[in-house]
């Protein structure tokens, strides 16, 4: 499974997203760039959102992720507030994030390395939603 150093670069992208609540399905295709930066690395992603029969929108996400001595991952936002930790010495990963009120759990699948997976269940009373992102190397 992989290491932390083991992400950086260039990863295609594609998420599948089914928005329960809203009665829609999404998808986002674009680019993700993991390299290092500051006390760890950052995970840029780039691209193209369409929800629904919406028109396509450019969207951005940006992550911080950090090495912990144990070899495990912690994942922060943009801003350093604590989001979650994974561990990508296990094949099928868990985690999870609560933003109250509601609750976010993420698996991630490295059995197919390097393509990898990450699949979130989002539910709470203000949202409804499972988004599967696919990643391949670029």
């Amino acid at each position: 499974m992989p290491s932390i150093e083991e992400f950086e670069g260039r990863w295609r992208i594609a998420r599948r997203i089914d928005d329960r609540r809203a009665g829609a399905e999404g998808r986002f295709d674009g680019e993700v760039v993991i390299a290092r930066g500051g006390d760890g690395w950052v995970y840029d992603e780039t691209g193209s959102l369409s929800l629904g029969a919406g028109a396509p929108l450019t969207a951005t996400r940006r992550y911080l992720w950090q090495a912990l001595a144990d070899g495990r991952i912690a994942v922060s936002f943009a801003d350093g507030r604590p989001f979650h930790v994974f561990d990508p010495s296990a094949p099928v990963p868990e985690a999870d994030h609560r933003c109250q009120p509601d609750f976010y759990r993420v698996r991630y699948d490295f059995t197919a390395w390097p393509d990898w997976a990450a699949e979130w269940e989002v539910t709470g009373p203000r949202k409804d939603y499972r988004m599967v992102s696919t990643y391949r190397r670029a």
